[in-house]
Order: C-alpha cells, then structure tokens, then sequence
C-alpha cells in the first residue's frame, strides 16, 4: 500500500490539526507544500483543484482515497487506525468534542481565513477583523469547556477538541488576542505542546517553514 499524502501549508491551522492526528495514530506520510500566498496562491492551480474543488488545504490522500476537510479527515482516521482515540466512547462526550471542535473550525477560523482577509480592507483592518472574530470564538471555548476541562479539553484525555484547539493559538498570537482573558484554554494548550504528536505537527518544524521563522514559536 502507498504512503500517504497530506497536501499542506506550514501556517495552516487546518493542515496542522490532521498533521498531529497522523502524528498520534502513528501514520507515516509524505509531505506536499502547498503555499497559500506565492504566485497568487499554489490551491488555486488547477492541478491542486482537481484534488480540491474549493482550493483549500489540507488533502489527505490515503486508502485510495482523496479526502478534505480537516474534520472530515480526523474523523476518517479515527474509523480507520488504531491508536489513541480522539473521540469519546460516551455518546454525550462526542457530541461536546464535535461542538468544541466545530467552535474553532466552523465558528472562528474560517472567519479569519486567508481567502476572507483577502477581500477585507488594509492589513490594519484586516488584523481587527481577525482578532474580534478570533477573541469571540475563544470566549465562547473558554465558556462551554470550563465544566468538563482537566489537562485537556474533556478531563485528562486527548480528544479532537484539542487538536482544533492549539493550532488556533497560533492565530490568536499573530492578530494580537490578549490570551490572559482564556486561562482554562491556556493550561491545556501548555499541556498539550509537552506532547511528541503536537511537537511534531507544530508549523515550525515542517519542511516548507521559512528558515526565519523556525525560531519564532
């Protein structure tokens, strides 16, 4: 059976979220840069939109299969590898998970996504629309994680939620958020990043991340 391929952007955090879920299953793959911003942007060449009609990263090729959407690809993972499970066997936990979860990839990122900053103003209100949305979002993790919260998003276990979770800091930082107002989702970040599969899916140590920046967590 062939590697798999994961198309992917080093600052992605769409990308970096199935980056650490392959880390955590233990899956081997071969890494394919996609950059977001050179030449108007490598998604919008039509090679990568045979792969991805909407021109959004990351694709996951594996099994045959051509899969996107980051949700959909942890999900699949999830069905098809052993390993740590990300999500719950309790069906009411699961469905806090995918609520966590849809918080960062639905609620929030998509919101403050390149091709949105794209067609809003100059940089400065760009980095405002950016950090109200992104201050928003984390608000309402904050709220609906604080009575379930322990080392990780749902008590002590690793699930999905934390997977979305920790590569929207990375946003957070970059628009300016004050992060002191979110101290239930600090803690589990900082535990988090202790973990090998987070070390290894974090943007500064993949191969299409500027040498300038590798240094810059």
């Amino acid at each position: 059976m062939s590697k798999p391929v994961l198309f992917s952007y080093f600052r992605s955090s769409a990308s970096w979220r199935v980056r650490i879920a392959l880390a955590l299953k233990g899956i081997d793959y071969e890494y394919k840069a996609v950059h977001l911003v050179k030449d108007g942007g490598e998604q919008h060449k039509a090679e990568y939109l045979q792969l991805n009609p909407l021109g959004l990263v990351p694709c996951l090729i594996i099994d045959g299969h051509t899969l996107t959407d980051s949700i959909a690809i942890m999900e699949y993972l999830e069905e098809t590898r052993s390993g740590p499970k990300l999500l719950p066997e309790d069906a009411a936990l699961r469905a806090k998970v995918r609520a966590l979860s849809n918080v960062v990839a639905s609620s929030t990122q998509p919101i403050q996504n390149l091709r949105v900053l794209q067609h809003i103003g100059d940089k400065q209100q760009q980095q405002e629309w950016a950090r109200k949305w992104i201050t928003d979002g984390l608000t309402g993790f904050e709220k609906m994680v604080a009575d379930v919260a322990g080392k990780h998003c749902i008590g002590d276990t690793l699930t999905m939620a934390d997977l979305c979770l920790v590569p929207q800091l990375l946003n957070a930082k970059r628009f300016g958020v004050d992060m002191t107002a979110f101290p239930i989702i600090n803690r589990i970040a900082e535990n988090c990043r202790q973990l090998e599969a987070f070390k290894a899916g974090d943007p500064h140590v993949q191969p299409d991340c500027p040498e300038d920046l590798r240094s810059d967590k």
